[in-house]
């Protein structure tokens, strides 16, 4: 009798606190820890219930009718054992099954605290992702030799590629907390060069949701391993200055133009005027705006900057306080080849415009000047210097005199990652194509900056400048493109691409400079921002040259513009190009004509 009462209660409390706790809904084959504690509670408190209704029983009608306690906590222990273990190995085998080992990669994951621990859930939780955990790598000492969720710690030391070896590894995916450590190290290098590839996880938040988690992996670029630290602005300061007011972006449609827009229409502007000759891209620009700005006035004006009455109706229609000029031709080869457009949209476009800042009373004008107007060694990199000289000069005087309130700041910044016509989106499509991947000379390198962290400079370096300022910025480490070329191929997983040498193109260096050898630098208060000591011009001499140049681009005479610009930049040194001969005239004591 005792034992069909003992059975009796045992399987009236369990089904009663299964029932709601609704442990028979889960699926047995998508088991989780949630799962074996909702058996455990609801076990916990079925048997609980079992045992004062023992307790009672004893009281009222005796031992012989009471469920022994020792049988309830033995039944407890081994329902709680079965139950967790059925489900688990249930679990098992459909993941041994289903497992598509094919399509998966061994994978590591560095990184071992939340942010890896994260990782790893998600790709333990849903089967149909790509990546089979077979470690975590650590730079922990103290997590050498350990074991987490089944599979061993290892160490991020001299002994990590032979693990990797070992274990067949193929994908080794970055925690969020670790994608500094890959830039700052060679680790990234040393995985690569195992034909292993890399991806970086998205970080999560509080409700992330894990079973979706495994698709937002995404493969590594290589902006992501040249990136640097996050550059700290004055936030606060920018506002003020921009909030509220009449903001002109020329070349609105390009990399930085349209970057600067972005950032700025976070200051709450009064009206952003956009105005680029190419009309495509900057109907992109108005339909993005009307997208995430669609209460933020900005008119989008197809016009060109070397056009002065086309400028001057723009000024006189919208009265701009800020002018962020962007607009220029870039493209060293191009210009070369095409000097008098050169001329006519970098110098005489700058020209026009700071002109009119002065005449309609704008409050800051902030140029976009490059490092190749450094000792120039091309036709774009001297009219750039040019237009440093012209709103330079001009700054100056009109401080002097008194006779306006713009002030003029110049920004000099290099390579810009993934800019248009830059060298990492022509190498990813050369990769997609099957290559070859062309670099100009295997000893060239260049400094890079991300568009968002070089308008973010400028913006600041707009804050606090005061007028006649050239701001260069710290570019960081220069990379060596070969070396950029190799690193990309490997991040491609094409390992047949080849790499051909083209030869430097015409104007190019090897190295760009920011600064001229004669030039000193001051420190800012924002330690990423220098002000660059140059030489001064007299505004009255430069304005009747610059007039001539201008002038004389019309005749379309190549060698006689450069020859002037020449007279105009004496540290103006042609690379690798036909105006060389100009140079050599020049050393021989013939002068230019």
């Amino acid at each position: 009798m005792q034992a069909w009462v003992t059975m009796g209660v045992i399987l009236f409390f369990t089904l009663l606190f299964f029932k709601l706790f609704h442990t028979y809904s889960n699926v047995l084959r998508l088991s989780s820890f949630a799962d074996i504690m909702n058996i455990f509670v609801s076990l916990t408190l079925a048997f609980v219930m079992c045992i004062l209704t023992s307790v009672i029983l004893e009281f009222t009608v005796g031992e012989m009718y009471a469920p022994p306690v020792s049988v309830l906590v033995i039944a407890y222990v081994v329902t709680f054992l079965m139950m967790s273990m059925f489900r688990m190995i249930i679990k098992s085998i459909f993941d041994i099954f289903n497992e598509d080992r094919k399509e998966t990669f061994n994978t590591f994951i560095y990184g071992t605290k939340a942010g890896g621990v994260n990782i790893a859930k998600s790709l333990r939780s849903k089967q149909s992702n790509k990546f089979h955990l077979k470690g975590f790598v650590a730079d922990d000492p103290v997590m050498k030799g350990k074991v987490m969720m089944g599979v061993n710690v290892y160490m991020n030391d001299d002994q990590l590629i032979r693990r990797i070896r070992e274990n067949k590894i193929e994908a080794f995916i970055v925690s969020p907390a670790k994608v500094d450590k890959l830039k700052d190290t060679d680790i990234a290098d040393r995985i690569l060069h195992e034909n292993v590839n890399i991806y970086l996880a998205p970080d999560v938040t509080n409700d992330w949701d894990r079973s979706s988690y495994p698709g937002q992996i995404r493969q590594i670029q290589i902006e992501d391993l040249l990136g640097r630290d996050p550059i700290k602005i004055n936030m606060q300061k920018i506002a003020s200055h921009l909030e509220g007011k009449r903001v002109l972006i020329t070349g609105a449609a390009g990399s930085i133009g349209s970057e600067i827009m972005r950032q700025v229409a976070l200051f709450n502007p009064f009206q952003l005027i956009l105005v680029d000759q190419a009309e495509t891209p900057l109907h992109d620009i108005r339909l993005e705006l009307q997208h995430n700005w669609a209460n933020l006035e900005a008119p989008t004006l197809v016009a060109d900057i070397s056009n002065e009455r086309r400028m001057r109706e723009v000024f006189q229609e919208y009265k701009p306080e800020y002018v962020f000029h962007a607009a220029a031709y870039k493209h060293v080869p191009m210009m070369e080849d095409n000097v008098s457009e050169a001329i006519q949209n970098n110098v005489l476009g700058t020209k026009i415009l700071a002109d009119l800042s002065v005449e309609f009373g704008v409050e800051k004008f902030v140029m976009i000047s490059t490092d190749k107007a450094v000792n120039p060694s091309n036709v774009m990199g001297c009219s750039k210097r040019i237009c440093e000289i012209y709103v330079q000069s001009l700054a100056k005087k009109i401080q002097k005199e008194g006779i306006a309130k713009t002030q003029f700041i110049t920004t000099r910044f290099g390579n810009v990652l993934g800019s248009n016509g830059s060298v990492i989106p022509l190498f990813r499509q050369q990769i997609e194509a099957g290559g070859p991947v062309t670099v100009t000379h295997p000893e060239i390198i260049r400094y890079f900056m991300t568009i968002p962290e070089a308008c973010q400079l400028v913006l600041e370096a707009g804050s606090m400048g005061n007028g006649g300022e050239i701001y260069i910025f710290d570019m960081g480490e220069p990379v060596r493109i070969l070396d950029l070329a190799k690193k990309m191929i490997r991040l491609s997983g094409r390992y047949d691409i080849k790499i051909s040498f083209s030869g430097l193109r015409h104007g190019e260096k090897l190295y760009e400079e920011l600064l001229a050898t004669r030039e000193n630098t001051k420190p800012t208060s924002h330690d990423k921002i220098m002000i660059a000591s140059v030489r001064e011009y007299d505004f009255d001499d430069i304005k009747e040259d610059i007039n001539d140049l201008i002038d004389g681009s019309y005749f379309f005479d190549d060698m006689r513009t450069v020859g002037r610009m020449k007279d105009l930049v004496p540290e103006f040194k042609s690379l690798n190009s036909i105006y060389s001969v100009l140079d050599e005239g020049e050393s021989s004591g013939g002068g230019k004509k």
